[in-house]
């Protein structure tokens, strides 16, 4: 039975690569007839590393079948899996994520998680000598992953295992990460074809804090004026987002990657007393600015209080 390697709901670049890059790996390597699949519709960043990489977009998958054996990465935590994930087999789990508790397997598994910015970085650790077999397409895919999420070494995930392994590829590859990078983020920071719902959901997880559940949507962008000039649409879709979600608040940080600093959108006095109190700031307007913050993982989901 084929393997199903997937990532979480909201794909971006490292939850696009790394199937395609462990599916690669099992089929090749491991002899595991295994098969990379998406949970929703990849971001635009995701949509570019597959098209200058000339690699197949995953199909979507919808459903998932009892016992079916699958290989989970970029996550290990249920809320962003499909909702039946512990019918199927799960067989690994390869993330750099805290762990977050409630799959169950069928027996014992391959469990990896590390401390470091990307799940493709460990993946390169795991894969070790055997990278040398890589089509270059797959380690495109790598390096994209590498960079997206560690936005060109900017954020504080970012390690020095990170780094060194982004350079080691960029160099195989004949890759100018700067320029690369600089493609990547720009793909990304088109967001003009999506709607305000699908915004607040296209990098999102769901977190539980003090008692209530919050939609924690990240844009990172080189360009956050298109997204902030829709701030008022935006936080009129938030309610219904929050609602069909099963969500108390649906929180947006707007990422802008070159100046390093995120917009907070506060749309009442629930995320304003959020923003005060997790990050103390002064809030005086239906946004505030957060100098640094760069990372959900490291800087905003550690200090959310309300």
């Amino acid at each position: 039975m084929t393997t199903l390697v997937f990532g979480h709901k909201s794909p971006d670049t490292d939850s696009t690569g790394s199937p395609i890059i462990w599916s690669w790996y099992l089929n090749t390597i491991k002899g595991t007839e295994a098969k990379p699949v998406l949970l929703g519709e990849p971001n635009t960043e995701a949509l570019f590393m597959l098209d200058h990489w000339s690699l197949d977009k995953p199909d979507i998958i919808s459903e998932l079948a009892s016992d079916t054996p699958v290989v989970i990465v970029d996550t290990n935590n249920p809320a962003e899996l499909p909702d039946n994930i512990n019918d199927a087999d799960i067989t690994q789990i390869i993330d750099h994520h805290k762990l977050v508790g409630g799959l169950e397997t069928k027996g014992p598994i391959d469990i990896r998680i590390e401390p470091l910015a990307c799940t493709a970085t460990l993946m390169w650790k795991m894969i070790g000598k055997d990278m040398a077999q890589m089509p270059t397409s797959i380690k495109g895919a790598m390096l994209s992953c590498i960079l997206s999420d560690t936005l060109e070494f900017r954020s504080p995930t970012t390690t020095q295992e990170d780094k060194a392994i982004a350079h080691d590829l960029a160099k195989e590859l004949g890759v100018d990460i700067a320029t690369y990078a600089s493609e990547m983020f720009a793909a990304k920071s088109d967001v003009s074809a999506f709607s305000e719902a699908e915004l607040l959901r296209m990098d999102s997880k769901e977190y539980a804090v003090g008692g209530k559940q919050f939609r924690v949507s990240v844009l990172e962008t080189t360009s956050p004026a298109q997204v902030l000039d829709r701030k008022d649409a935006l936080m009129a879709a938030m309610p219904g987002v929050a609602k069909e979600d099963s969500a108390d608040e649906v929180l947006l940080f707007v990422v802008d990657i070159l100046n390093e600093e995120a917009t907070l959108l506060v749309p009442n006095d629930t995320v304003k007393t959020v923003a005060e109190k997790s990050f103390g700031a002064t809030v005086d307007a239906d946004t505030v600015v957060l100098p640094g913050i760069m990372s959900r993982k490291k800087q905003i989901i550690p200090n959310l209080k309300i």
